[in-house]
């Protein structure tokens, strides 16, 4: 009577284990793929210029183009839930780097309220945006008036294509 009872728990665990999940839905650190790379949670990142068809712009080490959200204040992110699924925040579990162009003074970081870390360039936190399918892209620049690139200086480019 014990075998059955022994093999009944190790099935009961095994069922259990297969069907945990660590992370929900909402997972704002998740990685977002993005013009068929991840992006989002990254292990380190690099900021840097690059030109664009809106002049010189900020992207990530693999040209993709860093947005800036004009309604996040004081340097903090106010995109979540809705939003950040279409603007997946620039998260680093290091601090990021800046490559060529780019203004080491300039960059840094912020907690956002799920406790990851958003790379932030001047007073801006900075995001990808999942329209942009490639390098180089500025598909999201002017969406809704409060989306834009930005510029080695840290100010918002607000030229719209």
């Amino acid at each position: 009577m014990r075998t059955p009872m022994f093999i009944f728990g190790v099935a009961l665990i095994a069922t259990t284990a297969a069907c945990g999940s660590t992370s929900g839905p909402a997972d704002e650190g998740a990685p977002v793929t993005v013009g068929g790379g991840s992006v989002g949670d990254q292990g380190a990142v690099r900021v840097q210029v690059e030109e664009s068809s809106l002049g010189p712009i900020l992207t990530d080490q693999n040209g993709r183009t860093l947005y800036a959200f004009l309604n996040d204040k004081g340097g903090a992110s106010s995109c979540a839930d809705e939003c950040i699924a279409t603007w997946p925040a620039l998260i680093s579990r290091v601090p990021a780097t800046t490559g060529t162009g780019a203004s080491p003074e300039l960059l840094s970081q912020t907690s956002r309220a799920e406790g990851t870390s958003q790379a932030t360039y001047g007073e801006w936190p900075l995001y990808y945006y999942v329209g942009d399918v490639g390098p180089g892209d500025v598909d999201g620049q002017g969406v809704d008036n409060v989306w834009f690139v930005v510029d080695a200086d840290g100010q918002l480019v607000k030229t719209v294509p």
